[in-house]
């Protein structure tokens, strides 16, 4: 694959592959040049139903003529379709809407600080994680674990504590130093971290802990939410409610929505005045939000992707488990990882070139977060293409 073109007029953020996507159907996309790919990235677990649903792109059409925007001071019956329907699947009271998983984050951190000063707490500070990613603004930044992300940007946002994943010991540590926590902040499984995910026993003694310390349990389900792991919610695998819940990625099936659904001790928190958005809760990303849940329960999609993702998982573990070079694989449903023991970025062109869509995170995880609506033949494919990249990949590349 040769080195992508220059876009001389578009900011250089992206190392980009040098092919532009054209059209999709299902689970498989084509480029400009028309070929075909399996799409095992949906987006970035963004693409839910796949592409040009039959029962989506009509909803979406017809929403479009009749309104795409208005602003937040007017009433969104939209909205109140939408929360009410997370509310019921939450188990949680209120919803709040905006335009991105960052966007979610950053109502949930102010939401905390809000708590926090609520209750007389001048200085308050939320528990985050290592390897953990919220998101690119500079609050979520400084919440986000991840030193090469955050390089060049300081002054960091003070006011967190971070701690190792799954070791309720160093939570309960700064439980009992850090008089000023208000809130633990963190990912059921961690996306861009390498799809490391929060074991179900510290799930729970997490929830247990926040009860005990008058804390919010603040649960980003941006990437792993919306049925990605067979539940609605990851969190939900553990039997727990959080007291802040970010949504975003594939509530909108590829339209751009973002959500933070509280229950009772967050929800009043923000009043009148101290949070807002122009574009978030808009019509249209309420109509593509209220379709994609309601799709998806009707075509069982959570069953679904359950059975496959696990499905694909066991044919994975078969086909690379006994292979030198191979670490692990983790995760739930159509949220998988594959960890290698050496950094593998150069599959993501390799799969590209041999006809599959992925993503490599964490520099030695290969990402695979598919649409929802994978078929157990499909899996099949995925394993037949990424199987021998792998294979030759570990053959031919020294463990760094």
């Amino acid at each position: 694959m040769t080195a992508a073109a220059p876009m001389p007029h578009v900011m250089p953020t992206y190392g980009r592959l040098p092919f532009a996507l054209s059209h999709g159907q299902g689970c498989r996309v084509w480029d400009t040049d028309g070929k075909e790919y399996l799409d095992g990235l949906a987006g970035i677990a963004v693409n839910t139903l796949g592409h040009n649903h039959p029962q989506l792109v009509p909803a979406l059409q017809h929403q479009v003529s009749k309104l795409i925007h208005c602003c937040n001071y007017y009433q969104v019956p939209l909205q109140e379709e939408l929360a009410a329907q997370l509310v019921r699947l939450s188990g949680l009271t209120n919803a709040f809407f905006c335009n991105s998983g960052l966007e979610a984050n950053e109502a949930a951190l102010k939401i905390a600080r809000k708590y926090g000063h609520d209750k007389g707490i001048d200085l308050p500070e939320v528990v985050v994680y290592e390897k953990a990613f919220h998101g690119r603004s500079i609050a979520t930044l400084s919440a986000t674990g991840n030193p090469k992300v955050q390089e060049g940007f300081a002054p960091l946002v003070p006011g967190f504590v971070r701690v190792p994943l799954n070791d309720i010991a160093a939570l309960e540590d700064v439980a009992a130093t850090r008089p000023k926590v208000v809130a633990v902040f963190l990912e059921v499984i961690q996306g861009e971290g390498g799809i490391n995910p929060a074991t179900n026993d510290y799930l729970r003694a997490v929830r247990k802990l926040c009860d005990d310390k008058g804390w919010l349990l603040m649960l980003d389900e941006v990437q792993c939410g919306i049925g990605r792991t067979g539940k609605w919610f990851a969190h939900q695998w553990a039997g727990i409610q959080p007291d802040v819940m970010p949504l975003a990625k594939g509530l909108g099936s590829g339209v751009p929505v973002g959500a933070v659904v509280c229950g009772p001790k967050a929800a009043n928190v923000l009043k009148p005045g101290n949070h807002g958005t122009t574009f978030g809760g808009n019509p249209l990303a309420m109509r593509a939000g209220v379709e994609t849940l309601k799709i998806m329960e009707a075509d069982g999609l959570l069953d679904n992707a359950a059975k496959v993702g696990a499905h694909l998982k066991s044919a994975l573990q078969r086909e690379l488990g006994a292979l030198p070079g191979f670490t692990e694989i983790r995760g739930d449903g159509l949220m998988l990882g594959i960890e290698l023991d050496r950094p593998c970025g150069v599959l993501l062109g390799r799969a590209a070139e041999a006809g599959l869509l992925l993503s490599v995170t964490a520099d030695k995880v290969i990402r695979l977060v598919p649409p929802l609506i994978l078929t157990t033949a499909e899996a099949d494919q995925i394993v037949a293409i990424l199987v021998p990249l792998v294979k030759q990949f570990l053959s031919e590349t020294p463990k760094a």
